[in-house]
């Protein structure tokens, strides 16, 4: 591949690249020579923005982090206010990711394993969506609906287990209307 010019774009594209790597071949195909080989860059292009693999495992989460996250507050600002407005975003985004290559981002898994601190900021989410869903007390309904949005997302990823479109989107469908029989009682 030939070398690309450095821009203000050479992180992205080394995050996009090693996001693509991970998807493609696993997180053990996760070296700085692999990534620099995917973007197209030299091996020091790579290591100017991430000086070594847990950075780019760290600058990977935030990344697909900040996007996870504004589309979420995308999709619940299109929604009527309501206490499991969060909820019903993290169910939509769930239909949006669910068929899709990138349904739950490899990065968030790898750092799960290999650099467990770089996913404090997706836990500080978990936790204040989880405080807003449902409120002071024991978890309830909101909390099991939205751990079984997420644990779909998972499953899929992991190769656990994976429904055809009608049964996810049935299953969303159900998850959504339940999330607002929560909200009414």
């Amino acid at each position: 591949m030939a070398v690309r010019r450095r821009s203000a774009q050479t992180p992205e594209v080394i995050l996009e690249a090693a996001e693509a790597l991970i998807r493609r071949e696993g997180a053990a195909r996760l070296t700085i020579d692999a990534v620099a080989a995917e973007a197209g860059l030299s091996k020091g292009g790579v290591m100017h923005h991430f000086a070594s693999r847990d950075a780019l495992i760290a600058a990977m989460v935030r990344h697909q982090f900040g996007r996870m996250d504004a589309e979420m507050r995308a999709i619940e600002a299109g929604l009527p206010p309501s206490r499991v407005a969060p909820l019903v975003a993290m169910i939509r985004h769930a239909r949006a990711h669910y068929g899709r290559e990138d349904g739950f981002p490899k990065a968030l898994l790898v750092a799960s394993a290999e650099n467990p601190k770089a996913l404090d900021d997706f836990r500080g989410k978990i936790t204040g969506t989880l405080g807003e869903i449902d409120g002071p007390g024991a978890p309830g309904a909101p909390s099991v609906l939205f751990f079984a949005a997420l644990g779909l997302l998972l499953t899929k990823s992991l190769g656990f287990f994976a429904y055809g479109e009608a049964e996810v989107g049935a299953l969303l469908d159900a998850m959504e209307a339940m999330a607002g029989r929560t909200d009414e009682g």
